[in-house]
This record gives structure tokens, C-alpha cells and sequence, in this order.
């Protein structure tokens, strides 16, 4: 019988015969890739949000009321020469109030009682891809406020890169957490097999005596933590996607009817990154079951 071989049979009875004690290991392994899953979903969604947001990103330039034509030429005169507008689309006032009314159904009524232009003129400017990240949108932006008739300008990548920031600062939590609780695993795995290891001690000075390999010896208790890890990842990973199809179905009965559709394009993790994870999981076994058995010697 080769080595790996006996050390598989020897780990699958012990963690049969000791499966209070293994539950425990297993269920901390567990929890540790849990969390880690879940920050890695929300890093994965948020990223491809993030993308899709800044492809879409416009610059929205509000009119003032009343505004000249030849102060309008002007203002289209600047898009159409910037780089950075690829195409422009003019939103009169009641367009606007109708887009409104559109995504914002209960608050139009309200909306109409303060006057009869309650919103005003626009241009919705669709960027160029890349646009923002040398500093043109905001040198667009800068000479377009210089402008008379212009009453302001939103830019959607402001908020885009505030998010992003927090999105950052939030995976480093996750990771730091993430972390902790898997050098927790890795412990209590060792702990564990460390106890398998002193209920087998009399066998072990045995296998000793006789001059057994170090491989049959330490094998099983290494295995044994591969295993522990291996069932923690799958267990993890099967309530993390249980959570997914929870929180997918949830929030899309919340959004229904408001327009939001990323809630559609909420997706699982891809199938390395799951491999990944499983892997992980039995790379924790296996380093607590190294540090355990090496103390059988």
C-alpha cells in the first residue's frame, strides 16, 4: 500500500471516529472562507459596476432659464470641439419634467406646484472612454461654468471615484478580517489533529520502532487537515451562493419598477476564482495538519 494511499484511509476514519472534533475544525474553516467569499462577490460585482458606470458617465450641463440663442450656440460650440464629448443630446424643460415623472412617479405631482418650469434646460454630454482619468472632462467642466447661460455642471465620475475609494477601503477590511479568520482555521485544524495525534500516540511510537517511513507516520494527520479543509471550502461555498440567490431575489423585488437594473447583472464568482476558494481551503488544512505532525517524530 503506497503512502498516500494509507494516509487518505487512516484521515477518512479518523474524521469518522472523531467527528465532533473535526465538525469543529471544519465549521471554522467554514466561516473563515464564508467571509471571504462574500467580500470577494461584492469586490467582483463592484468592480464590474464601476466599469459599466464609467463607460456610461455623462456631463450634465443645466441652462439657465430663458437663455439666448447665440449664448446656446456658444455652449454647443465647446462640446462639439472637446475631445472629450463624444455626442451631446439637448434636453428641454419639458422633457426633462417628463424623464422625471418617469423614474419618479410619486414625487411629480409635487414637483409641477412650483412653477411651470420647475426643471430646467440641459445638455446630457456622453463621454469618451477614458476621458476622466487625465483630467480633460475636468478642464471641459471648468470652461463650460465660465460660459454665461450655464447654471451649472454635474460629473458623474466624481461620485464614481468616491465610491470606488470606499469600495477599495472596504476590501482592505475584508481582506484584514478575511486574514484573521483564516490563521484561526489554521489553528483550530492544528489543534484538532494535534488531539487526533496524542490519541494515536501509543501507535505512533510503535510504527516508530519498527522504522517506519516519517511519510506513513505524519501522512494521515496532513490528509487529515486537507480533508478538514477541502469539506470547510465546499460547505462554504455552497451556503455563499445560497446567499447570492437570497440577496438576488430580494433586491430585485425591491428595484422592480425603479429602473435599476444592475441588480439583473448581480453575478456569482467565476469558476476559478470557486476553485480557487476550495483550494484555499485545503492549503489551511493542510498547514494546520503540517504544524500538528510535526510533532511526530
Amino acid at each position: 500500500m503506497s503512502a498516500l494511499q494509507y494516509s487518505v484511509n487512516e484521515a477518512s476514519l479518523s474524521l469518522w471516529r472523531r467527528w465532533r472534533a473535526n465538525g469543529l475544525s471544519v465549521l471554522t474553516i467554514t466561516i473563515a472562507l464564508f467571509v471571504l467569499g462574500v467580500f470577494l462577490l461584492l469586490h467582483a460585482n463592484i468592480q464590474h459596476w464601476l466599469a459599466d458606470w464609467s463607460q456610461a458617465a455623462e456631463v450634465s450641463v443645466y441652462l439657465a432659464n430663458d437663455l439666448p440663442p447665440d449664448q446656446r450656440a456658444a455652449i454647443e460650440e465647446v462640446l462639439t470641439h472637446n475631445r472629450a464629448a463624444v455626442s451631446r443630446e439637448y434636453v428641454p424643460p419639458d422633457e426633462a419634467m417628463r424623464r422625471f415623472a418617469r423614474l419618479f412617479p410619486e414625487l411629480a405631482a409635487s414637483a409641477k406646484t412650483i412653477g411651470d418650469q420647475p426643471l430646467p434646460a440641459s445638455f446630457e454630454v456622453r463621454l469618451a472612454p477614458g476621458a476622466g482619468t487625465d483630467g480633460e472632462v475636468d478642464l471641459l467642466a471648468s470652461e463650460l461654468r465660465k460660459l454665461p447661460g450655464v447654471s451649472d455642471v454635474r460629473y458623474d465620475r466624481r461620485w464614481i471615484a468616491r465610491l470606488a475609494a470606499v469600495a477599495a477601503a472596504g476590501r482592505l477590511a475584508g481582506i484584514a478580517l478575511a486574514t484573521i479568520l483564516v490563521v484561526a482555521a489554521a489553528m483550530t485544524v492544528a489543534s484538532v489533529v494535534r488531539l487526533a495525534l496524542h490519541a494515536r500516540r501509543d501507535e505512533i511510537d510503535i510504527m516508530q520502532l519498527v522504522g517506519a517511513p516519517l511519510a506513513y507516520i505524519r501522512g494521515p494527520f496532513i490528509v487529515e487537515g486537507i480533508l478538514q479543509g477541502g469539506v470547510g471550502a465546499t460547505i462554504a461555498l455552497a451556503g455563499l451562493y445560497v446567499t447570492y440567490l437570497v440577496v438576488r431575489t430580494r433586491l430585485g423585488a425591491l428595484t422592480t419598477g425603479l429602473g435599476v437594473a444592475q441588480v439583473q447583472t448581480l453575478a456569482f464568482l467565476p469558476p476559478l476564482w470557486m476553485l480557487g476558494l476550495i483550494a484555499g481551503g485545503m492549503v489551511v488544512g493542510c498547514l494546520g495538519g503540517i504544524i500538528a505532525s510535526r510533532s511526530a517524530r
